[in-house]
């Protein structure tokens, strides 16, 4: 698969494009569990940070923590600031990025008052013609709406554009089918350490394996 089989391609961000240090989920996670008198294991923290497997909900109702109480704490502690410090560019996905000679946008759950700061620390922001983040308004993938806005953005969304949409989640899968694009899952962890298995029109490692 080529740069040049698409009119647009459209990214996730997190854990596509970028990711974060691995201790910082769980430091962010046992400062909430801290507020709320709540001891979080590493294993709790990461199923809490990427939702593996739909499961954080029974974590919380384990621990005996109302998910709503959570989040809003989880929100009050995290800082836009700090997130973007521990995230880190994948060499892969610039070199891959910035070659493609044609429209290029982003589709995220991160909201803008975190993605805005990581685009900047990265220098990555000129990388894309559109930056869409998902919202209750938008809908969140794998509803196609955040998607489809993002081809409108980009000008793409009439018949006639053959486009593709990777990322590392079934829900981004979900959200290309949905929309009618094609679906590169980029598999950056082993399945048996994240608890899920994805199937994509195509499975890679990173984008070196694109040319």
């Amino acid at each position: 698969m080529a740069r040049t089989d698409y009119d647009f391609w459209l990214f996730d961000l997190d854990g596509t494009i970028v990711d974060i240090e691995p201790s910082y989920p769980s430091t962010v996670v046992s400062a909430v569990g801290d507020r709320l008198g709540v001891s979080f294991t590493e294993r709790e923290a990461e199923i809490l940070w990427y939702g593996l497997g739909g499961v954080r909900e029974r974590v919380l109702r384990r621990r005996g923590v109302d998910p709503e109480r959570f989040w809003e704490t989880f929100h009050e502690v995290e800082q836009p600031g700090d997130r973007a410090g521990a995230t880190y560019l994948y060499d892969d996905a610039e070199s891959f990025i910035c070659e493609i000679d044609a429209p290029v946008g982003v589709v995220t759950h991160c909201q803008p008052y975190l993605t805005d700061p990581v685009l900047e620390r990265l220098d990555i922001r000129d990388w894309f013609d559109t930056v869409v983040c998902c919202s209750d308004e938008t809908g969140w993938k794998p509803d196609p709406t955040p998607v489809e806005m993002a081809m409108t953005d980009l000008g793409v969304a009439h018949d006639g554009h053959e486009g593709v949409l990777a990322g590392d989640d079934p829900d981004d899968i979900g959200a290309a089918w949905n929309a009618g694009l094609d679906a590169i899952h980029v598999e950056r962890y082993d399945p048996a350490e994240r608890g899920q298995c994805v199937l994509g029109d195509r499975r890679v490692t990173g984008f070196g394996e694109m040319s």
